[in-house]
């Protein structure tokens, strides 16, 4: 009698060639990409699935500027995937699991690369938790800012535009993947720990406090924060009843107390302004200056290097409709963000007794508007809608340049119709994502009897400072 040898399974190699598959006929998932091709920063981000929830266990101790985590992300695949990546800069990885099993992973660079056992289909939803610990690390981003996480006298404060939050947690970090968010921080009895959302729960034990944080609408990774430190915490009401949590450092309460005042003033204005306010609380994190270099629009409560003046404040709770509710489908777009929030800083003071935002833009354009003048030579220096790199998509054209952009807009079609304009997406791409193209194609259709080309072609894409104002 001859002996056959035995037979292998063709799923069973299959198994052994690619680390997972499925019997039966099913598509072998591929990797999702390991960047989204953002045009200026392609690493940023990861393709093949969304998040729509991010859950994170965070335990840090000052002293030893040492962050113990667990992330736990809920997505859906958007391809069947055999394997998909997560951004995290520095910290040390202990574990991975997909579903409760344990998966494969390693690190290049910023990414973190996830085998799960098996393939994910496309439209599974799926729950990847990483354990992972170390020293955060700051960010030096290519203008020379600083971000991720920042050590402070007596915490650290976690800033993320625009891809520092790589630093403090693993996740799909682009704008254009939007989250929940339940945050719980473990610190040392004494500090305070504050973040985006509302503040759920707080506990004291064994010398320790643990606050738990919830952001039920969708942030963009860039706009989450977490402040460690020595706070005096306001919790107040402003604007038909909305929650508003203030948290400031101790040797900025006298001189923040002002500017915080008018909080319910100036969230009132903006909601006649630009529609109704996005988010489910408001509020603001004041640091010292010493601390941070600029402040940021954190959702719900931006931070600030101090007290703010009042155009600041205004500036940074503008973009919780234009930047944070309405966030950028690509880093491009910034001066959707900027110029929106710019322009509201001129619409406050024409309507509390300032310049005019058609005087602040006759001084801009000739080019008496500061004191410096290389700062009214440097608004010129590219289109808004095409900075040069990554170091200049905070430059001054895309913030003021972007502004005028808008008053070109309002010029063109009157008051009446540039307030609906503003407020309307506001309204449409509301927790959403858009580009330069959705904007200019809403505006067109909002007013189709005009002709927008001179705005688009001289103000938002034309080179140098355009002829006539």
């Amino acid at each position: 009698m001859s002996r056959s040898a035995p037979v292998v399974p063709t799923c069973a190699l299959a198994l052994l060639a690619l680390a997972s598959t499925a019997c039966g006929g099913g598509v072998v998932g591929t990797p999702g990409g390991s960047g989204l091709g953002d045009p200026y920063f392609p690493k940023a981000g990861n393709d093949g699935y969304d998040v729509t929830h991010y859950g994170l266990t965070l335990d840090y101790v000052p002293e030893r500027q040492h962050l113990t985590g667990t992330a736990e992300i809920t997505a859906t695949a958007t391809q069947d995937l055999s394997a998909l990546n997560l951004d995290l800069k520095g910290l040390d990885v202990e574990s991975v699991t997909v579903d409760t099993e344990p998966a494969r992973w390693n690190r290049t660079g910023q990414e973190l690369t996830v085998r799960p056992r098996h393939d994910l289909d496309d439209q599974d939803t799926f729950r990847i938790t990483v354990r992972y610990s170390g020293t955060p690390e700051t960010i030096t981003d290519p203008d020379g800012s600083e971000e991720g996480w920042l050590p402070t006298e007596d915490g650290a404060l976690a800033l993320g535009e625009p891809t520092g939050s790589m630093a403090w947690f693993p996740g799909n970090h682009h704008p254009s993947d939007k989250a929940a968010y339940d945050i719980e921080v473990t610190v040392p009895k004494g500090l305070h720990a504050v973040s985006n959302g509302e503040l759920t729960n707080e506990t004291t034990r064994d010398g320790r406090t643990t606050f738990t944080w919830h952001t039920a609408e969708p942030v963009p990774s860039h706009a989450a924060t977490l402040a460690v430190g020595r706070y005096d915490i306001s919790r107040t009401t402003v604007a038909d009843d909305l929650p508003a949590y203030t948290a400031v450092d101790p040797r900025q309460t006298k001189a923040s107390r002002e500017v915080l005042g008018q909080l319910p003033e100036i969230m009132e204005w903006a909601e006649n302004s630009f529609g109704p306010y996005p988010f489910s609380s408001t509020g603001a994190i004041i640091e010292r200056e010493d601390d941070i270099g600029y402040a940021l629009e954190t959702q719900n409560r931006p931070v600030f290097p101090g007290a703010p003046d009042t155009e600041l404040l205004v500036h940074e709770l503008a973009h919780q409709w234009y930047g944070d509710s309405v966030s950028p489908k690509t880093w491009r777009d910034m001066w959707l963000n900027e110029g929106f929030a710019t322009y509201a800083e001129w619409l406050w003071q024409e309507d509390h007794d300032g310049e005019t935002a058609q005087q602040i833009f006759d001084q801009l354009y000739a080019g008496d508007y500061y004191d410096d003048p290389e700062d009214n030579e440097a608004i010129w220096a590219f289109p808004p809608g095409k900075p040069t790199d990554a170091a200049h998509i905070s430059d001054p054209p895309v913030y003021v340049r972007g502004a005028m952009v808008l008053h070109k807009i309002r010029e063109t079609v009157g008051d009446d119709t540039f307030y609906e304009i503003i407020q309307g997406w506001a309204a449409t791409h509301r927790h959403g994502n858009a580009d330069t193209d959705d904007f200019t194609a809403y505006v067109e259709r909002q007013a189709p009897d005009q002709d927008f080309t001179p705005v688009w072609e001289e103000w938002l894409y034309g080179e140098g400072r355009p002829d006539q104002p």
